[in-house]
């Protein structure tokens, strides 16, 4: 595989409290040395609205720490998730959230410049997910503004949604920018019962960061192979749009993560 190969911040460790997707507050560190023993090359971090002020992202302290981390193991940091709009959205009715979500990104595009990112993904799924009309033209508005600063920090913003293919297309080109692109999630999209040659097909030039997961039809996380995705189909239509993007590992996890991971990895080297 020439592209990068990484994993979804706290899939190689322990649960955080439980949380079955969280950024591991006190011992994230703990990560880099682990996916430099299993030969990835990026760890795809999580900015949470919980503990907001405890993740290294939102600090020029904290960013020192994970340059440290990226120079120590050679493992980098290209992406983000930033689960923090799924709670705070920016198609919010309510305009202080707003603003302050639009700071957070702004913080977020200065300091992930600072450490190499490439692209910040924004969830718009499951309680943020784009309901309306009136939804997507306010998330449209209140993005915008953001736009100069991805531009010039070269960071994608990279919009996950639940919408269909031609829906989500249309969201895509509001922005008319090369920096308002697509996260394709494989596991999203087969429990959704979406068609991968009818998704590539509308937005495949704008993905630039790919999660690597597995569903049932309707269903939630399962072992990579076991669940309904079409991942023959998909790798198809990523050889026939170039994909040059990082692949993240958001594969199924248990409470304990390494184990799991290591065999669904073996997987992966195996299929991908």
């Amino acid at each position: 595989m020439k592209n990068l190969l990484g994993v979804m911040q706290g899939r190689l460790l322990p649960k955080f409290n439980g949380r079955y997707q969280a950024h591991p507050v006190g011992y994230w560190q703990d990560e880099f040395p682990i996916a430099q023993s299993l030969g990835l090359n990026c760890i795809e971090f999580i900015l949470d609205f919980n503990d907001f002020d405890k993740n290294p992202l939102t600090s020029e302290v904290g960013i020192g720490v994970i340059k440290e981390s990226i120079k120590e193991t050679g493992v980098k940091v290209v992406s983000i998730c930033a689960d923090y709009f799924m709670e705070a959205p920016f198609h919010s009715k309510d305009l202080s959230i707003v603003k302050n979500s639009q700071k957070v990104l702004s913080l977020l595009l200065k300091h992930g410049n600072e450490i190499g990112v490439k692209d910040i993904v924004i969830p718009c799924v499951d309680q943020s997910s784009l309901k309306s009309e009136s939804d997507k033209k306010s998330f449209y508005e209140n993005l915008s503004p953001l736009l100069k600063e991805a531009e010039s920090s070269k960071i994608h913003l990279s919009l996950e949604t639940d919408l269909g293919p031609k829906d989500f297309l249309d969201i895509i080109q509001m922005f008319n920018s090369e920096f308002v692109s697509v996260n394709y999630d494989i596991g999203n999209s087969a429990s959704l019962g979406f068609d991968p040659v009818e998704e590539f097909s509308e937005y495949g030039k704008y993905i630039t960061d790919i999660h690597i997961k597995d569903r049932k039809l309707n269903s939630g996380s399962i072992e990579l192979g076991k669940g309904d995705a079409q991942f023959n189909k998909v790798l198809l239509m990523i050889q026939k749009i170039n994909y040059t993007g990082p692949f993240i590992m958001q594969a199924y996890r248990d409470d304990e993560g390494l184990e799991i991971f290591k065999r669904q990895l073996d997987w992966v080297r195996r299929n991908f």
